[in-house]
């Protein structure tokens, strides 16, 4: 007998992968917490049913919410990373010696414990000495700090259910407190495809245009994810994220990389007519 996982992206859409076995399946006091081995994908996080992570593609959303920042930034020290509890993002931070302090915030300590013991490869440098892991809501941790971290990494899931405040103007401010003066904040937007998702980038958007002098859209093609096209915020207090990309500095660090170059870098953000046109109608409100 076949056992498929399916995510419904609409009512009318869903997407379907084939599962050889049900390796997790735990509900935590947040979510529902599942990890499936495929033959396509590899290994599959999902939380309450939606895909967060494949084996197979998750380098692309790790790459793209790191790399982007840290190629823009020249002396990012100390930073602080909302959600991730899988560790991929932490991952690809530990590979930059210039950084000295992590702070991952995570508010469900049972999506780390699966992931330590079913996707270790993700997991592996959450035990690295520069990161401080905090079981905590990002919201309570990040009101208590002020001009703290050159970047902030928002990589929660989508803007409904336990994520929701994680998409507030309270928390887009909270967050542009704790930034520097020159800090960065890169947050995961969701895809603009799909009714639903469109708008709640939009009100995503509109609420960090307001606060944040720089702040620019970008894009990712990932395959797992809702039309398999998803975006990203770049807001800063100071750095463009073009004007002010050192591709000479990055690539003399000699990162080896499956998806981020600098080159993509730029082009990551040129955007589709009508991406550009959605974008606009929220700025143009402000």
């Amino acid at each position: 007998m076949e056992i498929w996982f399916s995510e419904f992206h609409t009512p009318d859409v869903k997407h379907s992968i084939r599962v050889n076995r049900h390796l997790y399946s735990e509900e935590s006091d947040y979510q529902r917490i599942d990890i499936f081995d495929t033959p396509e994908f590899g290994r599959v996080l999902t939380l309450d049913g939606n895909v967060v992570l494949t084996e197979r593609d998750e380098f692309i959303y790790d790459e793209m919410i790191t790399h982007i920042p840290m190629a823009v930034h020249p002396d990012i020290r100390d930073v602080l990373v909302i959600g991730a509890g899988d560790g991929g993002v932490v991952k690809e931070l530990a590979r930059y010696e210039n950084i000295k302090r992590i702070d991952l915030v995570e508010m469900d300590p049972m999506v780390l414990e699966a992931c330590r013991m079913y996707l270790p490869e993700n997991a592996s440098k959450l035990d690295d000495s520069r990161v401080h892991i905090y079981f905590d809501n990002a919201l309570r941790f990040i009101r208590r700090c002020k001009d703290e971290y050159d970047l902030i990494i928002v990589d929660s899931t989508d803007p409904f259910g336990p994520s929701e405040g994680y998409f507030t103007r309270e928390f887009y401010g909270i967050c542009y407190n704790a930034l520097h003066d020159d800090g960065i904040m890169v947050n995961q937007q969701g895809s603009p495809f799909f009714k639903h998702d469109a708008e709640a980038m939009q009100r995503s958007h509109q609420r960090i245009v307001n606060l944040f002098p720089v702040s620019r859209v970008y894009q990712a093609h990932i395959p797992t994810y809702a039309a398999g096209y998803w975006l990203f915020g770049f807001s800063s207090k100071k750095f463009h994220p073009i004007d002010d990309l050192d591709a000479e500095r990055w690539e003399s660090l000699g990162l080896d990389t499956q998806y981020y170059t600098t080159k993509l870098h730029v082009g990551a953000f040129y955007l589709p007519a009508f991406l550009e046109k959605m974008l606009l109608e929220v700025e143009s409100h402000n």
